[in-house]
């Protein structure tokens, strides 16, 4: 480029084609001003010197956002900088030192200085109080230490080899930690820091809570709780509300903070407690180690408890939070009762209404709505009086929709499940029926349901019994977890799915017993490949559970020991050799007793 050309482009000439890659600074000025235009075009090389005349914007709000420092050079490196700066930098006008103004500005300073007068009311209210307000809050996280001895379904006699974990978890009012009932599920010891200390203190459990997944912790040392000021809670969040979670994950050992907002406030699956429960999606990322920690609103307050999130390829940065409905429930319900005692179900399962057909067949009315009865628990209270295809109109004088959904709050619907979940064990709840075109009313009791197979063992020791090498055992989603690892629902005999998923327990006592595995022996020749089979019936006798089986083995004066297993199998043993060959089979596998220790009570 010679020296002709460069004054062509500074009167108004178009750039050349590489000066388009620079329109990410632009500003917004896109009059006809033939200066500025070239100028920002133009490769960062240093450029002759532009004459006053040039630097003049073609307006003043043009100069006041391209020029925020009214008395700087005009030279038009100086202006392409401040142009790229411009959007960020007029909060903080005040920040930049004065310098005299150039004749040729005063029109623009005065139009700034317009500009940032208007301004200040919108940046008055800063967040930065707020921020203030949440940074002491994160000394009362804490970092939880847990050590687990696990049992071992394949040999229940004995535990598995102890492992280590770390989590988070926060102090609340009462001389109480709160954290997730993952962190310390099988905890032989359970130690907490503070942050900013090298001091493990010794905790011990007041609480589980597996469906809701939260535990309770307490230290009995007081130096502890010096310096640490308990979390206040907050209310339940709005979708986009900022969170900010807070915890001890892993990549460091120092306090971790991670921000978002709530994306989606529904009912969720409770991975660790089967059940579903009132939860919050977040977009913060909540990692391997942040389990137990809370999450803050803008206010400082604990808004909930990340507890896991979703790990799949077509997903990103989703998390879960427990809100705090479900937190206050689990310490009430602790509080009142000395100990957790759950969060109650309907026994029931039930059908959509939405087909007009169904309706009309059902005898509902057009300004009716509900849900029809499929089935209903036989251990449950509500058999009493609900039946199937009963419609539930109503729970607590709350209308249900033909899906199954309540008015939640302005603009939003959840599962009716959610009113069950908010009521605890032993209240009443007044539920709406309409059975044979006829309203009818009930005050029904709310329990917590045992279900045939259970989702957890409470941290008791699995229940076996051993005779001939045959071990019995009682089948569980630990257990399942156990000997199909987490696909299970994939992977397990079809029979024990089909009633994991859909099978009712008839009696209070009923237990799902199986042929965990054959110890070999001489006495058990031909029956080694028998695993994992249901146990149907002995000498005739249906089996109800566990206890009742090993009893009436114990208790045979008959010949043989007939076992009706799943599919149409039979295993028959002679009565005395069998006997006899336990006691040597124990021996050889150094296994200490024939059967656990809640089955000999």
């Amino acid at each position: 480029m010679d020296s002709h050309e460069a004054p062509k482009r500074k009167r108004g000439r178009k750039p050349k084609p590489p000066a388009i890659a620079v329109a990410a600074p632009d500003n917004g000025n896109h009059d006809s001003a033939p200066s500025p235009k070239p100028k920002r075009g133009r490769k960062p090389k240093p450029p002759p010197a532009a004459s006053p005349d040039s630097d003049h914007p073609s307006s003043p709000l043009a100069a006041a956002i391209d020029t925020p420092d009214p008395g700087s050079s005009s030279g038009p490196r100086g202006r392409g900088r401040k142009s790229r700066r411009g959007r960020h930098e007029l909060p903080s006008d005040a920040d930049v030192p004065p310098r005299a103004p150039s004749p040729t500005r005063r029109g623009a300073q005065k139009a700034a200085a317009n500009i940032k007068v208007d301004s200040v009311p919108a940046v008055e209210p800063l967040r930065w109080e707020q921020v203030a307000r949440v940074m002491p809050s994160m000394d009362a996280v804490v970092k939880v230490f847990c050590v687990h001895t696990e049992p071992n379904f394949s040999m229940p006699w004995q535990r598995k080899r102890q492992y280590s974990s770390s989590s988070s978890g926060f102090v609340i009012a009462g001389r109480r930690v709160l954290t997730n009932a993952h962190s310390v599920e099988h905890y032989t010891q359970v130690k907490l820091k503070k942050r900013g200390s090298d001091t493990k203190y010794l905790a011990t459990v007041l609480a589980i809570g597996n469906e809701c997944d939260i535990a309770l912790l307490t230290v009995d040392d007081d130096e502890f709780w010096k310096g640490v000021s308990p979390l206040e809670f907050g209310s339940l969040p709005t979708l986009q509300d900022a969170v900010t979670v807070v915890g001890y994950p892993i990549g460091g050992d120092t306090i971790s903070v991670t921000s978002g907002v709530v994306s989606r406030i529904e009912i969720l699956s409770y991975v660790h407690g089967s059940t579903e429960l009132l939860g919050l999606q977040i977009d913060a990322a909540i990692n391997s180690g942040n389990s137990g920690g809370p999450a803050f609103n803008d206010q400082g307050k604990c808004v909930g408890i990340a507890f896991q999130s979703l790990k799949h390829e077509d997903a990103e940065n989703i998390g879960y939070v427990i809100p705090t409905p479900v937190i206050k429930h689990f310490i009430q319900d602790y509080e009142k009762s000395g100990e957790y005692t759950g969060f109650p179900i309907l026994g029931i399962e039930w059908q959509k209404m939405e087909n007009p057909d169904l309706r009309k067949a059902m005898g509902m009315k057009s300004d009716q709505k509900g849900v029809r009865i499929r089935r209903i628990e036989p251990t449950a209270s509500e058999s009493g009086c609900m039946q199937p295809s009963d419609i539930i109109l109503s729970f607590d004088g709350i209308d249900i929709a033909n899906d199954g959904t309540v008015p939640f709050r302005h603009g939003e619907r959840i599962g009716f499940s959610y009113l069950v979940s908010q009521k605890y064990t032993g209240e009443k709840a007044h539920v709406k029926l309409l059975r044979n075109s006829k309203v009818h009313e009930f005050n029904i009791k709310l329990a917590i349901h045992k279900k045939l197979i259970p989702a957890h063992i409470k941290g008791k020791p699995p229940s076996y019994y051993i005779v001939a090498g045959f071990v019995f055992m009682v089948v569980s989603v630990p257990y399942l977890r156990s000997e199909y690892g987490k696909d299970y629902e994939f992977d397990a005999p079809v029979k024990l799915l089909d009633k994991h998923l859909h099978a009712m327990a008839q009696s209070p006592d009923e237990q799902l017993v199986v042929v965990s595995q054959v110890l070999v022996a001489d006495i058990n020749i031909g029956y080694e490949e028998l695993v994992n089979t249901q146990v149907r019936a002995f000498n005739g006798k249906p089996v109800n559970n566990l206890k009742q089986l090993a009893t009436m083995v114990e208790d045979c004066n008959e010949e043989f020991l007939k076992f009706d297993m799943d599919y149409d199998q039979v295993v028959v043993l002679q009565t005395k050799t069998a006997k006899a060959a336990t006691q040597d089979i124990l021996a050889t596998h150094c296994i200490p007793s024939s059967m656990s220790d809640d089955l000999k009570a």
